[in-house]
């Protein structure tokens, strides 16, 4: 694993798993969505984890024009590296998914290295009302999803995104065997190093947010990939927090966001995205890590910088 003294925090505004009736915080709207990953930036972010929504019902949306009703207000406000989601939804196509990034052209998309069932059904069991009548179902239902990318997806991903754009990738494995198809990958040539590998943890389908999990994936990880990767981590959650923490006590870096949690303590909403960064932030300066930068974070990942993005 590649180790630096700065500590690389991404944030995860909105994401397309928590639904609006499940917290009045959550960004919905592309001014909601816009503020909410400025204002992360502000408080320490360094990367942007971005998905985008149907601003009408809340619902997930791969639209371009949804993107783009959102995306210029935060470059112009921010010098925050953007990652664009190619994950979005498992109720979207591949074309779906991956239009966003081959229209708006980032530094940084997500890429989920496997499929998984991606049950987020209990989610739903601390709402007492649903706003819109899409929700219920669409989370309701989300056992019998399974987030789907096999190798021929996932090899279309890094060619039509990474090769021919220079987007690289926040490498997203939510098991240990995702770590071996990225190195089949690897070995291939379809992607160079420095790899950002985000283990995700406490998806009902993933490895569970256990820390020694997290333990044996860097040992997994060190014996693939040496000192060709940078690590990030967190956990869906309850265990958001504490997972990161333990990343950065293994020398990697941190994500946080509503996409992953909405909580910041306890049975305590958090009232935006920038308070779940301002306390992982002052976690890493207690311990002695500084934050870095997005121009640190472009270097350290060796992006092509936000001049060669498409908006």
């Amino acid at each position: 694993m590649r180790t630096a003294n700065k500590v690389i925090i991404t944030c995860a505004p909105t994401g397309s798993i928590h639904t609006p009736s499940m917290s009045p915080h959550l960004p919905i709207t592309p001014n909601e969505i816009a503020e909410a990953a400025i204002g992360a930036a502000e408080a320490g972010a360094s990367i942007l984890h971005l998905h985008a929504r149907n601003p009408v019902d809340g619902s997930p949306s791969p639209a371009v024009e949804h993107f783009m009703e959102f995306l210029p207000r935060i470059k112009q406000s921010t010098d925050a590296v953007i990652n664009i989601s190619t994950g979005g939804s498992a109720t979207m196509t591949l074309d779906e998914r991956i239009a966003a990034a081959k229209a708006v052209k980032p530094e940084v998309c997500s890429l989920n290295m496997g499929p998984l069932i991606f049950d987020f059904s209990g989610a739903g069991a601390r709402v007492e009302t649903w706003q819109h009548p899409w929700e219920k179902t669409y989370v309701e239902t989300s056992r019998d999803r399974i987030m789907y990318n096999s190798n021929s997806y996932i090899e279309r991903i890094m060619v039509e995104v990474g090769q021919e754009l220079g987007t690289r990738f926040e490498f997203e494995c939510y098991d240990i065997g995702h770590l071996y198809t990225l190195a089949h990958f690897v070995d291939r040539g379809l992607v160079k190093p420095p790899f950002l590998i985000q283990g995700v943890f406490g998806i009902l389908g993933g490895i569970g947010a256990d820390p020694r999990n997290l333990a044996h994936m860097v040992t997994i990880a060190d014996g693939l990939f040496g000192s060709d990767y940078y690590l990030s981590a967190f956990a869906a959650g309850r265990n958001q927090i504490p997972f990161c923490t333990q990343s950065a006590l293994l020398g990697g870096n941190v994500r946080v966001g509503l996409e992953d949690s909405l909580f910041i303590g306890r049975g305590q909403l958090a009232q935006s995205n920038a308070d779940q960064v301002r306390k992982i932030r002052t976690i890493l300066e207690e311990l002695g890590r500084e934050i870095a930068t997005p121009d640190e974070a472009r270097a350290m990942l060796e992006l092509k910088g936000a001049d060669a993005v498409g908006f």
